[in-house]
């Protein structure tokens, strides 16, 4: 019985992962246009709905891919898988007007088991970036010579994602303190193309623009956290994250027909392109198995991370995060008692220039519930989050995203008596 789940998940894992890497894009936001497009926390359902909080967790019945110290909390006879998908509704409002959008994708694949005693692993497909935006801007052009105007249209058009394989060790030592690293591979392109075309007029030709980058590159996040129970029903963890800058390999190319004829690969990609270095602390507390409140901190070095060769044409992305979880009574036989109830709260800075200017700050508010499963510590999680991009004066993107994932949670060399 356990074997043929466990095909049933590889097998479903396999198709996921394929839809993952060929058709990644859930976004259509303008704003995706900028640098590496929209970037991934890489935050499971349930970090979600709790604004986002995961460097100081640690739970047995979830994967944590932020902080690889989390995975020594793995049982030593249990497997999981955790597939996330989600469904996004955008408002965009600008002065001119408004636009509505709905996406939907596969978010994440993730999987964790236990090589030996005090030691887990976990693996799995995360989105780094995404892109995908498509919009246009019609205006004229006042002339001194016959037609006194000329009508044009400016279209722009994104598409592409990066996304990255990880693998990841977590050793525990003396049950208070948990070490681990992930190694990512990453990969993908990311495609930006301007046109330009002109409506009443054959004296004007049309120019069309399309950068393209394509990565390939290899990088590591090393965790920490340190727990400890007081008086039986306190525990009180502390997390870290850290991440050196990395290059980041690949091509980058650019195509321009109208004004000139031109095709660059541009070779010195690696010298010119990097990852930031990534510090983040996580503070977090639980009371009886019942209660979990906490909070994050994580600051990404964009501003020192080379972007097309300097270190000037981004800006440091910090994020803070708030986030509770509530569970009525965990051992009682009343389901209404073992469902989790959870609250966040996050805002982030923008990693990227507007128009030359900085952006106001984002933020995001969540809410979402477990559902517990029959027979197994899985849950079914349910997350609602509402968040607001830009500003109203330049163009503000209110959104509504729903994320569901159920984390398939199977017994490991545990024969069932008949």
């Amino acid at each position: 019985m356990y074997k043929n789940r466990f095909l049933f998940i590889l097998i479903f894992g396999l198709i996921m992962t394929f839809q993952f890497v060929s058709g990644q894009n859930n976004t259509n936001s303008p704003y995706t246009r900028f640098a590496y497009g929209e970037l991934s926390d890489n935050n499971s359902g349930e970090q979600r709905a709790m604004g986002g909080l995961s460097i100081g967790l640690r739970d047995k019945a979830s994967i944590n891919t932020v902080n690889p110290a989390s995975y020594s909390t793995v049982d030593s006879l249990t497997f999981m898988f955790d597939i996330g998908v989600s469904v996004l509704g955008s408002r965009f409002t600008e002065p001119a007007g408004n636009k509505t959008s709905l996406t939907s994708n596969l978010e994440y694949i993730t999987l964790q088991f236990p090589l030996a005693k005090n030691m887990g692993f976990s693996a799995g497909l995360l989105p780094y970036s995404f892109s995908g935006y498509n919009f246009y801007n019609n205006d004229t052009l006042n002339l001194d010579i016959y037609p006194d105007t000329v009508s044009y249209t400016e279209s722009y058009y994104g598409s592409g994602s990066i996304s990255q394989i990880y693998a990841g060790l977590s050793y525990n030592f003396f049950n208070h303190l948990s070490v681990g690293v992930n190694a990512y591979y990453m990969f993908g392109s990311v495609l930006n193309v301007k046109d330009l075309s002109f409506s009443n007029t054959t004296d004007f030709h049309e120019t069309y623009q399309s950068k393209e980058m394509e990565v390939s590159n290899f990088r590591f996040r090393y965790g920490l956290q340190f727990y400890n129970t007081f008086a039986k029903k306190h525990t009180l963890t502390l997390g870290a994250i850290y991440e050196p800058k990395a290059k980041l390999n690949g091509t980058y190319s650019e195509y321009t027909s109208g004004v000139l004829l031109e095709y660059t690969p541009d070779s010195t990609f690696n010298n010119n392109f990097e990852t930031p270095e990534i510090f983040g602390l996580g503070l977090n507390y639980s009371y009886n198995n019942s209660l979990n409140i906490g909070i994050d901190y994580s600051l990404q070095k964009w501003g020192d991370a080379l972007y097309f060769g300097k270190t000037d044409s981004l800006n440091n992305r910090s994020k803070i995060s708030l986030g509770a979880e509530y569970v009525p009574n965990p051992m009682s036989r009343k389901y209404s008692d073992r469902i989790h109830y959870r609250v966040g709260f996050n805002t982030t800075d923008p990693y990227y220039n507007v128009n030359g200017n900085t952006s106001n700050k984002n933020f995001g508010i969540s809410f979402g519930i477990g559902l517990p499963l029959r027979g197994t510590p899985a849950l079914v999680n349910a997350t609602f989050e509402y968040g607001k991009v830009g500003s109203s004066s330049m163009l503000r993107e209110d959104y509504m995203r729903f994320t569901l994932n159920v984390p398939f949670i199977e017994s490991w060399f545990f024969k069932q008596k008949l």
